[in-house]
């Protein structure tokens, strides 16, 4: 049975955990991976268009930093897998946009890592893992 694993991808150490653990599964079934990476985006509407237009300059500049600083690497390591694979570069609510991805590209399976904070981090801070366990419109897979 092949699947489409999407993988939330920011090369942290629980991160790069969860990108092996579906690339592992991919190889066994015959899967395909979506390696994504979606970076927090908030739209502030009070902005004059000047702002906005420096806002857009600066967030295409984001986008092209992490082409190459986060998924250069990766994207490297995935063609040596044999693994057939496509990375995704997304801005806005994290959580979110990883179900939007898998939505998009029929994902079967979502994988994500967590870093271990403590409890009361994630209480006051949220955690994308927390939140996709939640939300993930297919089974989600947290690899510790």
């Amino acid at each position: 049975m092949s699947g489409k694993f999407v993988v939330g991808f920011d090369d942290s150490s629980p991160a790069r955990r969860a990108l092996d653990f579906a690339l592992d599964k991919a190889k066994k079934t015959g899967g395909t991976i979506i390696v994504a990476h979606v970076m927090e985006w908030s739209p502030y509407s009070f902005l004059t268009p000047e702002e906005l237009e420096e806002r857009h300059k600066r967030r295409k500049e984001e986008i092209k930093r992490a082409e190459t600083a986060v998924m250069g690497a990766v994207t490297e390591k995935l063609q040596k897998s044999g693994v057939t694979f496509e990375t995704v570069i997304k801005y806005g609510h994290i959580a979110e946009k990883l179900c939007d991805i898998a939505k998009e590209h029929g994902a079967t399976q979502m994988v994500v890592g967590r870093d271990g904070n403590s409890a009361l981090v994630s209480r006051v801070f949220g955690s994308v893992a927390g939140t996709l366990v939640q939300i993930a419109p297919v089974p989600c897979t947290i690899v510790p």
